[in-house]
């Protein structure tokens, strides 16, 4: 009997083993043959690690007389990081860090450090090299760094409008970091490779991947530092001279179309940003803030009109001192004995006089401002000179405007007629000042950039595209309308200040605000656009000050004293040589 039982154990036991032998074969087939790929991917997943590699952002320079000079960089800094779980003395390391790294610390570093069950916690960010060196040589355990590029702005709060500034994920916002930031940023590479139980990277693998990153472009501006330096010196002395708050200057090459200088009060320093209390200093009122250009857009207008063949600068017409248009009376801002009666186009620039902008106007028409003379009108306006369109430039905010089409008004008669001396339309300084070039350049539209182009690693330019441009009036009515605007300058005055020997021209525009659906004086915005030459030679620069103050009266006899220390400097850098 004791024989059978222990025979029937042994044959129980042999079953079960049988039995368990089967389970674990059924078990190893389906993780070895079935489940193969599902576990390999699971290992994979844990062996191969993935990192993306950053790419470096291309850094921008501006002109320097000529040369080319740094204004953006990438500035290496350091991530401080702890593992709280092996230091042993937490206070001590606290207070290494603490004395090196100062502000750079994060505000709750002491309960950071102190979270015994976690392997990583940052302590302080953007740490100087000289910072990171001096932390490690006290070679304090469980404390690590890691390299990060820090977006720097060497000269401050130059040309920030223009440049914008990059934010913590790293992207651009506005100015040329938001237009361009895809070719700054370049693309980030990937390493795909297996890894020790450190997460180490191996050599082995043959899954593994390494594809490079490819940098950022390096930009070159076309704006000139120098220029751009005192283009902003000037602005905020002279805005608090003459009471305003708010102003622009715009330095253009009209030849070109090369932006050399956008200066804007108020601004900010984009190494600060957090400090900023107003968004809107952000932006940059030259290309976002379409205003009413005023009275300079009679140049443009006497342009149109000397290009059509119905008036020259002696052209006369009877002046009475207002002009009826669709029951609406049209007055001149100056009233004068003088300037009473029979005038020519000539005295209609220098005095800038409403009414002689709206014959011009009616002349195209053979009379009246019918539809005939506003499509002429539109054609020059918004095709030829490019206003109440969105210039191209390579900036972030860049704005419209609107200029109304011949038929897209209520009393497009009306319209019109107001719009001949910049009054109903809204167009941008930059468009303004690309406008007025090609009037005074020969007569050539070129589209306005801020590109000169791009630096390779060894720091050569490689020029951006120049473009001919287009041809959009005579180069006989641009011939006149030099004469015409120097005239005006002399004639009324504003040459005062004017170095000897120069061939310096403007015209100035006062726009009047809009309250409650009608214009009134009570508030107004001043402008200022001229160019400067040696005499006998195609002008060199183009300089546009904008400036005002809310409930305040700014007009262009204000605001030319802000054109005059520009177009100054100008003649002296650009090194002009005088008559004689």
């Amino acid at each position: 009997m004791p024989g059978k039982i222990i025979h029937s154990r042994s044959r129980i036991l042999a079953i079960c083993t049988l039995g368990l032998a089967a389970i674990f074969i059924v078990r190893l087939f389906q993780m070895q043959i079935i489940d193969h790929a599902k576990y390999q991917a699971i290992a994979q997943s844990e062996q191969v690690k993935k990192w993306e590699i950053p790419a470096a952002r291309g850094e921008i320079y501006a002109m320097d007389d000529g040369s080319l000079k740094k204004i953006v960089l990438n500035e290496t800094t350091y991530t401080l990081w702890v593992d709280p779980s092996v230091i042993i003395n937490r206070e001590v390391v606290l207070a290494k860090i603490q004395a090196v790294a100062g502000g750079n610390l994060v505000d709750n570093a002491a309960s950071l450090i102190a979270m015994n069950k976690t392997q990583y916690q940052v302590l302080a960010h953007n740490l100087t090299y000289s910072q990171a060196n001096k932390i490690k040589s006290d070679n304090l355990y469980g404390v690590g760094f890691e390299a990060t590029t820090k977006r720097v702005y060497p000269e401050g709060q130059l040309a920030s409008q223009v440049l914008g500034f990059v934010n913590g994920s790293g992207d651009g916002q506005y100015g040329i970091e938001g237009q361009l930031n895809s070719e700054l940023a370049g693309k980030p590479g990937l390493l795909k490779t297996v890894t020790d139980v450190r997460d180490v990277p191996l050599t082995i693998g043959k899954d593994n991947i390494s594809i490079a990153p490819q940098n950022g472009k390096n930009i070159a501006l076309t704006l000139d530092e120098n220029v751009q330096h005192e283009a902003e010196s000037i602005l905020p002395s002279q805005l608090k001279k003459i009471g305003a708050t708010y102003g622009s200057i715009l330095v253009m090459d009209p030849n070109n179309g090369h932006v050399l200088a956008m200066a804007n009060y108020p601004t900010y320093n984009p190494n600060d940003i957090d400090k900023v209390t107003n968004i809107s200093d952000f932006n940059n009122p030259i290309i976002s803030d379409p205003y009413e250009p005023a009275s300079v857009m009679k140049t443009m207008t006497m342009a149109a009109g000397i290009n059509e063949g119905v008036m020259n600068p002696q052209s006369t017409y009877n002046n009475t001192g207002q002009i009826t248009i669709d029951g609406f009376t049209i007055n001149n801002a100056s009233k004068n004995a003088l300037i009473t009666g029979k005038i020519n186009m000539q005295t209609v620039l220098t005095w800038s006089l409403n009414t002689g902008t709206v014959t011009m106007a009616q002349w195209l028409g053979g009379g009246s401002i019918d539809e005939h003379a506003r499509d002429i009108l539109y054609n020059y306006y918004h095709d030829k000179f490019r206003l109440g369109e969105m210039t191209g430039i390579q900036l972030q905010g860049e704005s419209a405007g609107i200029v109304v089409t011949p038929n897209g008004s209520p009393a497009p008669e009306l319209k019109y007629a107001n719009m001949t001396f910049g009054q109903g339309l809204d167009v941008t300084s930059l468009q303004v000042a690309s406008a007025f070039s090609s009037v005074i350049n020969g007569g050539t539209y070129h589209k306005p950039t801020i590109v000169a182009g791009t630096v390779d690693s060894d720091g050569n330019l490689e020029a951006a595209k120049e473009y001919a441009g287009d041809r959009v009036i005579k180069p006989s009515t641009s011939s006149a309308m030099v004469k015409m605007l120097h005239s005006a300058r002399q004639n009324f005055g504003y040459n005062a200040l004017d170095p000897a020997g120069y061939y310096i021209g403007g015209k100035t525009g006062t726009a009047q605000a809009i309250v409650n659906g009608k214009y009134t004086f009570d508030t107004t915005t001043g402008t200022y656009i001229g160019y400067g030459a040696t005499p006998g030679k195609k002008p060199a620069y183009v300089v546009l000050v904008h400036a005002g103050k809310p409930g305040a009266q700014i007009g262009s006899e204000l605001v030319v004293n802000i054109f005059n220390p520009m177009s100054n400097y100008m003649i002296k850098y650009l090194k002009l040589a005088p008559k004689g």
